[in-house]
């Protein structure tokens, strides 16, 4: 593969991703959430009722931020979210989504569905495996510092 088509190709990902990324701002904008304060809802949701902290959110959030602390924050003054120190271990936190941030959720769910039909609607499903697969093999691949 030449440099260039190495080249071209990094940067098409790349103007993809941002297209996707300010498409989803963008709606979410209007709701008064950012796109990782949605992440983070997402992934609270997922939990069913169960706890997450704040290593746990992280972990599975699309973009690693280190700022998780104040998209909580800022969740918990919407009260989407409700976060309980443990008094025993002043270091063990619990996050929970409340029913208003189960209620903001929902009302977005079919909005994110018709975005997301939009973003992909050039593509069949045949091709949307095909760009999976090849996403995928993007993301596992490991690169060596030694190699940069």
């Amino acid at each position: 593969m030449s440099k260039q088509l190495t080249k071209e190709t990094v940067i098409s990902l790349l103007r993809s991703g941002y297209k996707v990324n300010d498409e989803l701002s963008a709606l979410f904008k209007t709701h008064g959430i950012s796109l990782p304060q949605f992440n983070v809802l997402r992934i609270l949701r997922g939990r069913k009722g169960e706890a997450a902290n704040l290593s746990t959110i992280q972990e599975q959030m699309i973009h690693k931020m280190s700022n998780t602390t104040r998209l909580i924050d800022k969740l918990i003054e919407g009260g989407y979210v409700n976060r309980f120190v443990c008094e025993k271990n002043r270091r063990m936190i619990e996050i929970f989504i409340t029913k208003k941030g189960l209620e903001l959720l929902n009302s977005l769910d079919d909005k994110l569905e018709t975005k997301e039909q939009f973003l992909m609607n050039n593509l069949d499903n045949k091709e949307k495996e095909e760009l999976m697969r090849l996403l995928s093999k993007i993301q596992t691949s490991t690169i060596s510092e030694n190699k940069l």
